[in-house]
């Protein structure tokens, strides 16, 4: 596995009790605190019942819930996704667990015809109060199908957010409110770092808002743009090269945080996208053309980007070679530093 970089610095101050856990833990203790809170609130998926997950994201609460609110399916993407549709329909409050981002395809028609759809084809007149959550990304050298990052397949379609945590505190208070939402969320977990490494998180409830990039660092000579896992490599880069950096964590992918990219951008008259993502029609190429489009007379370069290859995913064996990391970001930031006109 390539090198995996501590938490950002604690993302708020913390007031009242905490514990120091990692990501997959801060999704664990969101799911338990809202069955807990909410009776409504279900689970459904593949392997999330006796054995808790792949990753042991849904671990106990099958024994603490029960089976009618936490429903171990066969390995059946469509069935599961579907099945959550019906169920969101019906007034649940639902969260379908898909366990790698790879295999989502099978249920990409009851995503873009049900669950993206449904609230418009309505006119509004139905809610799909559902939360539908996949492990994404690479870098545990797992095959092919496990290794997906196709967020612009999800971002792309109109009538969902899109919803992506960094670190353990974004991961408890996105998902908390990803649930309490009354939209469809897909909501990807950078898998690379369930669990490497912790951070302080509050025991009692919270919540973050859906709909707002996070400034993880400010800067005042270029702006990097990323999520997931890819936040920390831009903050090892960005302490690597001599310049002061400005990191934005996207977070919320769908929408996007229009406001934020652009006065970042703005500010620093520089900037680079970093996602693991295939290149082309990737997100960071719509990231691109914003800045573009409303903050040209402002660059002082054009804008970089550093993400995955055109390829499928490779084996595990060349996959340090596809990711990106905090060097091909340090090469990006030193390139749009370095460009002349």
């Amino acid at each position: 596995m390539s090198e995996i970089y501590p938490a950002p610095d604690p993302d708020n101050e913390i007031e009242g009790e905490s514990e120091e856990i990692d990501l997959v833990t801060a999704v664990n203790r969101t799911l338990h605190q809202e069955m807990e809170r909410e009776a409504s609130v279900r689970m459904i998926g593949y392997d999330i019942g006796p054995i808790g997950g792949v990753f042991r994201a849904t671990q106990g609460l099958l024994e603490e819930y029960g089976e009618e609110r936490v429903i171990d399916t066969p390995l059946a993407e469509n069935g599961i996704l579907g099945t959550a549709v019906g169920m969101a329909m019906a007034g649940e409050r639902v969260v379908p667990e898909i366990q790698f981002m790879g295999f989502s395809y099978p249920a990409f028609g009851q995503f873009m015809y049900a669950m993206a759809k449904m609230y418009d084809r309505t006119a509004g007149s139905i809610e799909l109060p559902m939360t539908l959550r996949m492990a994404y990304g690479g870098g545990v050298k797992a095959l092919e199908y496990h290794q997906e990052s196709t967020e612009t397949y999800y971002a792309h379609t109109p009538g969902v957010r899109v919803v992506c945590p960094s670190t353990p505190y974004q991961a408890k208070g996105l998902l908390a409110a990803s649930i309490r939402d009354d939209d469809p969320v897909v909501f990807l977990e950078p898998k690379r770092i369930y669990r490497g490494g912790s951070q302080e998180v509050p025991t009692e409830e919270y919540t973050l808002p859906l709909d707002e990039a996070r400034l993880v660092r400010e800067g005042e000579d270029v702006t990097v743009l990323t999520w997931g896992a890819m936040v920390r490599h831009a903050v090892a880069a960005s302490d690597a090269v001599d310049a002061d950096v400005e990191i934005v964590d996207m977070r919320s992918l769908a929408p996007l945080d229009v406001e934020t990219v652009l006065e970042s951008v703005k500010k620093t008259g520089r900037c680079v996208v970093l996602h693991e993502a295939r290149r082309s029609l990737g997100l960071g190429a719509e990231l691109s053309a914003l800045v573009n489009e409303y903050a040209l007379d402002r660059l002082k370069a054009p804008v970089k980007r550093a993400t995955g290859y055109d390829v499928h995913f490779p084996g595990h064996d060349i996959e340090d070679d596809y990711l990106p990391d905090a060097e091909r970001a340090q090469y990006a930031i030193e390139a749009v530093m370095n460009y002349e006109f």
